[in-house]
Protein backbone atom coordinates (compact mmCIF):
# COMPACT_ATOMS: atom_id res chain seq x y z
CA UNK A 1 0.00 0.00 0.00
CA UNK A 2 2.60 2.05 0.71
CA UNK A 3 3.93 2.31 -2.43
CA UNK A 4 0.71 2.70 -4.52
CA UNK A 5 0.42 5.90 -2.01
CA UNK A 6 3.42 7.18 -3.37
CA UNK A 7 2.07 6.82 -6.96
CA UNK A 8 -1.41 8.67 -6.04
CA UNK A 9 0.78 11.03 -4.45
CA UNK A 10 3.12 11.50 -8.04
CA UNK A 11 -0.30 11.71 -10.30
CA UNK A 12 -1.30 14.62 -7.61
CA UNK A 13 1.71 16.92 -7.70
CA UNK A 14 1.45 16.18 -12.12
CA UNK A 15 -2.40 17.04 -11.73
CA UNK A 16 -1.11 20.20 -10.24
CA UNK A 17 1.88 20.69 -12.53
CA UNK A 18 -1.12 20.52 -14.84
CA UNK A 19 -3.31 23.32 -13.27
CA UNK A 20 -0.56 25.49 -13.16
CA UNK A 21 0.10 25.23 -16.42
CA UNK A 22 -3.48 25.44 -17.59
CA UNK A 23 -3.92 28.65 -15.50
CA UNK A 24 -0.70 30.20 -17.12
CA UNK A 25 -2.06 29.30 -20.54
CA UNK A 26 -6.01 30.40 -19.54
CA UNK A 27 -3.81 33.54 -18.66
CA UNK A 28 -2.50 34.09 -22.12
CA UNK A 29 -5.58 32.96 -23.79
CA UNK A 30 -7.86 35.40 -22.33
CA UNK A 31 -5.30 38.80 -23.62
CA UNK A 32 -5.92 37.68 -26.94
CA UNK A 33 -9.79 37.72 -26.80
CA UNK A 34 -10.28 33.64 -25.75
CA UNK A 35 -13.65 32.75 -24.73
CA UNK A 36 -14.81 29.57 -22.50
CA UNK A 37 -16.96 26.88 -23.72
CA UNK A 38 -18.75 25.28 -21.21
CA UNK A 39 -17.72 26.10 -17.92
CA UNK A 40 -20.78 24.54 -15.85
CA UNK A 41 -19.54 21.29 -16.71
CA UNK A 42 -15.89 22.25 -15.41
CA UNK A 43 -16.34 21.85 -11.50
CA UNK A 44 -17.47 18.36 -11.96
CA UNK A 45 -14.92 17.34 -13.75
CA UNK A 46 -12.67 18.37 -11.37
CA UNK A 47 -14.53 16.46 -8.44
CA UNK A 48 -14.25 13.43 -10.66
CA UNK A 49 -10.57 13.77 -10.96
CA UNK A 50 -10.08 14.19 -7.41
CA UNK A 51 -12.50 11.52 -6.69
CA UNK A 52 -10.71 9.20 -8.97
CA UNK A 53 -7.64 9.95 -6.57
CA UNK A 54 -9.49 9.66 -3.15
CA UNK A 55 -11.14 6.52 -4.86
CA UNK A 56 -7.93 4.46 -5.14
CA UNK A 57 -6.88 5.18 -2.12
CA UNK A 58 -9.77 4.87 0.71
CA UNK A 59 -10.81 1.42 -1.55
CA UNK A 60 -6.96 0.38 -0.95
CA UNK A 61 -7.12 0.87 2.66
CA UNK A 62 -10.98 -0.21 3.50
CA UNK A 63 -11.04 -3.28 1.02
CA UNK A 64 -7.54 -4.04 1.97
CA UNK A 65 -7.14 -4.22 -2.01
CA UNK A 66 -3.33 -5.77 -2.77
CA UNK A 67 -1.04 -5.41 -5.16
CA UNK A 68 -1.31 -8.10 -7.96
CA UNK A 69 1.88 -8.83 -10.11
CA UNK A 70 -0.08 -10.19 -13.36
CA UNK A 71 -2.43 -7.18 -13.04
CA UNK A 72 -0.84 -4.11 -11.19
CA UNK A 73 2.46 -4.32 -13.55
CA UNK A 74 0.55 -3.65 -16.99
CA UNK A 75 -1.75 -1.33 -15.52
CA UNK A 76 1.44 0.36 -14.27
CA UNK A 77 2.36 0.42 -17.71
CA UNK A 78 -0.44 2.27 -19.08
CA UNK A 79 -0.52 4.82 -16.38
CA UNK A 80 2.68 5.79 -17.44
CA UNK A 81 2.00 5.52 -21.03
CA UNK A 82 -1.11 7.67 -20.60
CA UNK A 83 1.22 10.08 -19.20
CA UNK A 84 3.15 10.10 -21.91
CA UNK A 85 0.28 10.86 -24.01
CA UNK A 86 -1.39 13.38 -21.81
CA UNK A 87 1.85 15.59 -21.69
CA UNK A 88 2.47 14.68 -25.72
CA UNK A 89 -0.58 16.51 -26.00
CA UNK A 90 0.00 19.34 -23.68
CA UNK A 91 3.26 20.08 -25.39
CA UNK A 92 1.26 19.89 -28.85
CA UNK A 93 -1.21 22.21 -28.63
CA UNK A 94 1.44 24.52 -26.78
CA UNK A 95 -0.44 27.93 -24.99
CA UNK A 96 -3.32 26.40 -26.81
CA UNK A 97 -3.28 23.91 -23.82
CA UNK A 98 -5.91 23.85 -21.22
CA UNK A 99 -8.27 21.81 -18.61
CA UNK A 100 -11.06 24.17 -19.21
CA UNK A 101 -12.29 24.67 -23.27
CA UNK A 102 -10.79 27.97 -24.66
CA UNK A 103 -11.12 29.56 -27.22
CA UNK A 104 -8.33 31.94 -28.85
CA UNK A 105 -10.42 33.47 -32.00
CA UNK A 106 -7.26 33.77 -33.88
CA UNK A 107 -5.73 30.44 -33.18
CA UNK A 108 -5.84 27.38 -35.75
CA UNK A 109 -6.62 24.07 -34.95
CA UNK A 110 -4.04 22.69 -34.07
CA UNK A 111 -3.35 18.82 -36.19
CA UNK A 112 -0.27 17.67 -35.50
CA UNK A 113 1.45 15.45 -33.12
CA UNK A 114 -0.95 12.79 -31.87
CA UNK A 115 -3.92 15.01 -32.92
CA UNK A 116 -3.06 13.55 -36.48
CA UNK A 117 -4.71 10.59 -35.41
CA UNK A 118 -7.09 11.09 -32.73
CA UNK A 119 -9.45 14.19 -32.46
CA UNK A 120 -9.24 14.16 -28.61
CA UNK A 121 -6.08 11.95 -27.83
CA UNK A 122 -6.00 13.68 -24.30
CA UNK A 123 -9.61 11.98 -23.66
CA UNK A 124 -7.96 8.49 -24.83
CA UNK A 125 -5.01 8.89 -21.50
CA UNK A 126 -8.03 9.65 -19.01
CA UNK A 127 -10.11 6.79 -20.54
CA UNK A 128 -6.94 4.49 -20.18
CA UNK A 129 -5.69 6.12 -16.91
CA UNK A 130 -9.27 6.13 -15.09
CA UNK A 131 -9.38 2.24 -15.78
CA UNK A 132 -5.52 1.67 -15.00
CA UNK A 133 -4.42 3.41 -12.21
CA UNK A 134 -7.07 1.67 -9.68
CA UNK A 135 -6.05 -1.35 -10.97
CA UNK A 136 -2.49 -0.96 -10.65
CA UNK A 137 -3.49 -2.18 -6.36
CA UNK A 138 -6.88 -3.67 -7.52
CA UNK A 139 -9.19 -0.99 -6.79
CA UNK A 140 -11.63 -2.65 -9.17
CA UNK A 141 -14.61 -0.34 -7.88
CA UNK A 142 -13.18 2.92 -8.38
CA UNK A 143 -12.28 1.81 -12.14
CA UNK A 144 -15.54 1.06 -12.61
CA UNK A 145 -17.59 3.95 -11.16
CA UNK A 146 -15.10 6.43 -12.38
CA UNK A 147 -15.61 4.94 -15.71
CA UNK A 148 -19.10 5.13 -16.08
CA UNK A 149 -19.07 8.47 -14.22
CA UNK A 150 -16.25 9.62 -16.79
CA UNK A 151 -18.02 8.54 -19.85
CA UNK A 152 -21.33 10.42 -19.54
CA UNK A 153 -18.90 13.56 -18.93
CA UNK A 154 -16.56 12.93 -22.13
CA UNK A 155 -20.16 12.80 -23.87
CA UNK A 156 -20.98 16.44 -22.95
CA UNK A 157 -16.94 17.61 -22.86
CA UNK A 158 -16.05 15.52 -26.44
CA UNK A 159 -19.54 18.19 -27.67
CA UNK A 160 -18.60 21.33 -26.07
CA UNK A 161 -14.84 20.73 -27.44
CA UNK A 162 -16.13 19.81 -30.71
CA UNK A 163 -19.07 22.79 -31.09
CA UNK A 164 -16.03 25.37 -29.85
CA UNK A 165 -13.61 24.08 -32.36
CA UNK A 166 -16.14 24.65 -35.02
CA UNK A 167 -16.14 28.22 -33.75
CA UNK A 168 -12.70 28.76 -35.06
CA UNK A 169 -13.31 28.60 -38.81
Amino acid sequence: MGRYSWLIGAVAVERVAELVVSQRNLDWSRQRGAVEFGARHYPVMVALHTGLLAGCLVEAVVLRRRFIGRLGWPMLAVVLAAQGLRWWCIATLGRQWNTRVVVVPSAGRVTGGPYRVVPHPNYVAVVAEGVALPLVNSAWITALVFSVLNAVLLRTRIKVENDALVSLT
